[in-house]
């Protein structure tokens, strides 16, 4: 895919290996992961950002500092170039990948489908319109049994201590939870409330029982719809991943008088390369959405070389 400049007379265009590469060391913030991540060498993608200066005529990076920055110029061009290498990948997957029909199944905790979800699962839809993804939203000790008997393709969780082949994509610290303006979890002794299920009660309940904080169940329910209704009547107070609660509940804010809750690890799991490429393709989506790198999403006819 060319993107031509008119300069007088003379045609020119825009290489997609200098764009990629262009990409690749603003969201990665150097040359040497950028490199990595495109399996060049460093020198390659040095002279790619030299030979895309010279097409333009201008800098692209403030090199005055150690740390790599952009000018106003770079600034300007990173926004077009990450669409063009994005509409360059959609094209090539839909003319040189064939057809795909079928049904990908994708399995996640509740707590973190928004807000990555919805736009990667747009996203598959645009490259892929006659795949379907049946989506199972459960608790990370339902889906992880699910996806070893091979019931889902891909799946994400939420868990302190994930198997090896887990792909890490982010950690946040557990957080105690509450109705806005609530003294629930001033009482004595706490009344808590989580799904039977649920992978954090147990972390929970081990720090308040350390801590030598008497507790009660609040409800006995699988619903986390009821979970969250009780503890947005003040009744109880509950944990969630930090950023992933709702609207009507809001993080306790308690002075150090209930315990620390630990970290949760975002993680994924998926087939071996080459078992589901098309289950491959989404999964790269989902770390691209979770971790916040497009080049970390690989074209399909990528995957399948690799594979």
């Amino acid at each position: 895919m060319d993107i031509f400049i008119k300069d007088g007379d003379d045609m020119r265009n825009l290489d997609m290996t200098a764009l990629r590469s262009f990409v690749a060391v603003t969201e990665h913030g150097g040359v040497t992961r950028a490199a990595g991540m495109l399996n060049f060498t460093q020198s390659a993608v040095s002279m790619q950002l030299k030979r895309l200066e010279e097409t333009l005529g201008v800098s692209l990076f403030d090199r005055s500092n150690r740390r790599i920055e952009l000018t106003a110029s770079g600034e300007q061009l990173l926004g077009y170039a990450r669409r063009i290498v994005e509409l360059n990948d959609e094209a090539m997957t839909r003319l040189t990948c064939p057809t795909f029909e079928g049904e990908v199944v994708l399995g996640v905790p509740h707590d973190i489908v928004y807000p990555v979800l919805p736009r990667v699962l747009q996203r598959f839809n645009a490259e892929f319109p006659r795949m379907k993804v049946q989506l199972i939203s459960a608790y990370t000790s339902m889906l992880k049994p699910a996806f070893a008997k091979g019931e889902i393709d891909v799946i994400m969780t939420t868990e302190s201590a994930p198997d090896p082949n887990a792909e890490v994509l982010d950690e946040r610290p557990l957080c105690w939870i509450g109705a806005p303006g609530g003294s629930a979890w001033r009482q004595r002794p706490i009344r808590y409330a989580s799904a039977r299920t649920c992978i954090f009660r147990g972390s929970a309940i081990r720090a308040m029982e350390s801590a030598g904080i008497d507790w009660e169940n609040a409800v006995e329910t699988a619903s986390d719809r009821t979970v969250e209704a009780t503890i947005s009547a003040d009744l109880a107070i509950g944990a969630m991943l930090e950023g992933t609660e709702p609207p009507m509940l809001v993080r306790v804010e308690h002075g150090g008088d209930l315990p620390a809750l630990g970290t949760q690890k975002i993680c994924l799991y998926r087939k071996p390369r080459g078992e589901n490429d098309v289950a491959s393709r989404l999964a790269d989506m989902l770390c691209s959405g979770f971790t916040g790198t497009d080049t970390h999403v690989r074209p399909l006819h990528e995957i399948k070389k690799r594979a």
